[in-house]
């Protein structure tokens, strides 16, 4: 009888930056230390530290609800805490603990939901 293993596969963070760019999926971003305001755009260009180049980008505003079109963005690395897929949103929740990467002193748990079909992502500490 044969042994068989199963190998799993570590998928790498720009490995999957470079899956959105190519599926040309429209993205959504959570933006560090702003736990108001999301980003939204479709990725057309990337760097190693994962700086975003974004077109037909929208500022969220999640407390007022209001959407503003920026157009094409370059986004810094450093202001991205959470990118997902826009049809994500309203498909699964998910649960992220996020550390900070620039003092790693304190931790958050991040809740995506799909509360009253509205698909509005909230952070829970």
């Amino acid at each position: 009888m044969a042994s068989t293993k199963v190998q799993r596969i570590m998928t790498q963070p720009i490995n999957l930056i470079f899956r959105f760019l190519q599926s040309k999926a429209r993205i959504q971003i959570w933006l560090f230390e702003q736990k108001d305001l999301r980003i939204e755009g479709r990725i057309i260009g990337f760097d190693e530290y994962m700086n975003l180049v974004l077109d037909d980008a929208e500022e969220i505003n999640v407390k007022k609800d209001t959407r503003k079109s920026l157009g094409r963005i370059l986004l810094k690395g450093d202001n991205i805490t959470l990118m997902m897929n826009t049809q994500d949103v309203e498909i699964f929740t998910i649960n992220v603990v996020v550390g900070c990467c620039h003092c790693c002193a304190g931790t958050s748990a991040l809740e995506l939901q799909q509360a009253d079909g509205s698909g509005k992502a909230e952070e829970v500490r």
